[in-house]
Formats: C-alpha cells, structure tokens, sequence
C-alpha cells in the first residue's frame, strides 16, 4: 500500500483477514501474490490475482484464499473436496497438501493478472493448463528447476 511515497508493510494475516470479511460482504478484491508455491502459474511480487466470493461449488483445479487456522491463510489449488473437506496444494510444491473445511474457503481466484495480460480462471485454455499441470506432478521437480534457471536468466 503507498501513501505519500512510501510503501507500508502489512502483516499478510491482517490484509487477508480484511480481505476475507470484504468477501464476505459480497465485494471482490485483487491481491498482490507473495511466495513461491504457486509457481509457474504466478510469481512472487509479479503478478495479482482477483479473488471474489464463492457462488457455486468447489471444483478440482480452483485456485481459492483459504483460512487454515485462525490468521493463516494460503492462497492454493483445490486437488481435492470430499465430504466438506477441501484438499489443497500449492502449484509449485511437490508433495504436502493442507485441509480446511469448505466453510473456512474464503474466495475463489477468478482472474490471474500477470503484468502484459490477463486470464480468466475458467476459460478453457486455463482449465486445460491446470488440468495438464497437475497430471506432472511425479515430474514436477525437474520441471521447476528448468523453469527457475530460466527466470533467473531473464533477470541478467
């Protein structure tokens, strides 16, 4: 957040707290994305999300804002939603998976804004991405060290 300048800090607990009652009021917030767990589909400090209330029902593949325990949140893909439990996994991680229950999913990710352009998080092309994504998991390793050595390349 600027004001007069200077760029002030706020805990990630505090900003997704007031995200969520905003959510929760029906309104729709874009987020800037911190960490690396959901590499390659967004990238730390580069790119947004819009994150709007849920409407219909949890599917495989949403990217959602979700309160694990009281003032921890992560904003993760669903991999699974069985019996009011939501799975979730982060697009850069490997192995490890949270839980939370469907009641503790405070938004959906609707629109991925990334510096030149945007996606639509239900248009098919990204569907098939995540869909394909998820599917190289057993090869996932190799594939985000490729991907990191060519960020960092662009970077130089």
């Amino acid at each position: 957040m600027k004001q007069s300048g200077r760029t002030i800090e706020v805990a990630n607990n505090i900003l997704l707290g007031a995200v969520k009652e905003a959510l929760r009021e029906g309104h729709s917030c874009t987020i800037n994305v911190k960490g690396y767990s959901m590499r390659p589909f967004l990238e730390h400090e580069r790119d947004r999300v819009v994150v709007a209330p849920i409407t219909g029902e949890l599917r495989k593949g949403d990217a959602v804002l979700a309160e694990l325990c009281e003032g921890h949140y992560v904003l993760h893909r669903i991999i699974r939603v069985e019996k009011g439990i939501v799975t979730l996994m982060g697009d850069g991680n490997l192995r490890g998976t949270e839980q939370c229950r469907k009641e503790n999913v405070c938004g959906i990710v609707t629109t991925y804004l990334h510096p030149r352009c945007s996606f639509k998080a239900e248009s098919r092309r990204v569907r098939t991405a995540v869909r394909v994504w998820q599917g190289l998991l057993p090869v996932r390793r190799p594939l985000l060290l490729i991907y990191r050595i060519g960020r960092k390349m662009r970077v130089i």
